[in-house]
């Protein structure tokens, strides 16, 4: 690994794509801290530690701290993956921008460009909402207004900040992944992530000495949290490959094909999408609780709350639907097999066609139960931790899918880079494979 840092920084164009990143990602810690006007920060605070475990929590980790702080960033970067979801979504519904998607990168730009338009009606919409919220929201036990003065005023100027605030980080993640190394966009999100990890680790340290955790226990979970990762990497990268035989043709004198290659499938195929969705819709209950105080909603939000056996079914049961749902969105076995076909490419022992569109969806259904059963015991990994062996922090869920599958990426990007120009590569021992 130290050898592959020092191949790195012996390249000037990587050199300056990594110092570029990072000064980005510095940019944008920067922004986390200004707040919007018309704040009380301190009702603010108070808020967010009553209603934790709430829909909030999930919006607040995404922005990396920014929605509790209020700052000119707290939306994060939210609207834009709902923007690029609901569109890809819609790339499989709609002709018209399934057409364009195949068009190549004229298209891929089109639809990236309604993306951003997309991504400002939505910043818009949430900013209204919020703006519209805030004001009628207080510090617990009849403390101060969170909104200092109310009105028209404040709600358009919070929608301005708050819209101009995700376009500035579009623009970040865009420039990062054109200038940069890795993936803007995730890394932006994985940025705000790690920035709350030093907190966790002093509170550790703290309950230590306090003794509500032993000393004996630390190097138990540091462990246990390496292999956890350890995992997270196989299945991220592992592949099942399908087997293609290309036939002999002749074209002139020459003879064309016959060589033989590979069909990678990934065992999770969807990603972080179903854990996002999944935690989306298990806390609306929470959420709705804080906010309407009648004595059935109550009881339900109890029955739902956050590691409640009902709570964890049903959370299981959502990324398994969420799972299955977007691989089938997302991946078509009749359009791969008949691109093999068109190719002149067969699966051996498997007729063209019907057959071996059959015989792929079959591989995927089997990749896809392993995939949601990985999936569901990671993000059940925080349940565990905190309910039954008192961790003071959340390790595992969609954040560490995240910050793993980021970090894959971009060292597999590093990795193309030092072995393009000859280099042995970032690690001497092997190849980083990469997700994708």
């Amino acid at each position: 690994m130290q050898a592959g840092f020092q191949s790195a920084a012996n390249i000037p164009e990587l050199r300056r794509r990594i110092t570029y990143t990072f000064l980005m990602l510095a940019v944008y810690r920067i922004g986390v801290q200004i707040p919007t006007p018309g704040i009380n920060g301190e009702a603010l605070t108070a808020f967010f530690q009553k209603n934790a475990g709430t829909l909030f929590d999930m919006f607040n980790m995404f922005s990396g701290g920014a929605l509790e702080n209020f700052s000119i960033f707290a939306l994060g970067i939210m609207p834009y993956i709902s923007a690029s979801i609901i569109f890809q979504l819609l790339t499989v519904v709609i002709p018209q921008l399934e057409a364009l998607s195949k068009e190549g990168e004229s298209g891929r730009r089109k639809i990236t460009q309604y993306t951003r338009y997309a991504t400002v009606a939505l910043s818009l919409v949430q900013g209204m909402f919020i703006s519209i919220g805030l004001e009628s929201m207080a510090a617990p036990d009849g403390g101060a207004m969170i909104v200092n003065h109310s009105g028209w005023a404040f709600r358009l100027m919070t929608m301005v900040t708050l819209t101009s605030g995700t376009a500035f980080i579009m623009w970040l993640g865009e420039q990062m992944s054109e200038r940069g190394i890795g993936n803007g966009i995730s890394l932006i999100i994985t940025a705000g992530i790690v920035a709350r990890m030093p907190a966790a680790i002093a509170k550790t340290f703290k309950m230590v000495g306090a003794g509500d955790m032993t000393l004996f226990f630390l190097p138990i979970l540091l462990v246990m949290m390496l292999l956890v990762i350890g995992v997270i990497i196989f299945f991220e990268t592992a592949q099942r490959r399908i087997p293609i035989q290309y036939a002999k043709r002749i074209v002139g004198r020459q003879m064309y094909g016959g060589q033989q290659s590979h069909l990678p499938l990934k065992i999770n195929m969807s990603g972080v999408i179903p854990p996002i969705f999944a935690s989306s819709i298990m806390m609306f209950p929470a959420t709705i609780g804080g906010f309407i105080k009648v004595d059935w909603v109550q009881r339900v939000s109890s029955y739902l709350q956050w590691g409640s056996p009902l709570h964890t079914a049903m959370y299981i049961g959502f990324i398994v639907f969420f799972c299955f749902f977007y691989t089938a969105v997302t991946f078509n076995p009749v359009d791969v097999a008949e691109n093999l076909k068109k190719n002149g490419g067969f699966i051996p022992g498997i007729r063209p066609g019907k057959k071996s569109a059959e015989f792929i969806d079959k591989i995927m259904v089997r990749l896809t139960v392993i995939g949601a059963i990985y999936v569901s015991a990671v993000c059940v990994l925080p349940t565990i931790l905190v309910r039954q062996l008192n961790v003071p922090f959340y390790f595992g869920g969609t954040a560490l899918l995240i910050v793993v599958g980021v970090a894959i990426d971009t060292i597999s990007q590093i990795e193309a880079h030092t072995v393009m120009r000859n280099y042995d590569g970032f690690l001497k021992t092997g190849r980083i494979r990469g997700r994708r």
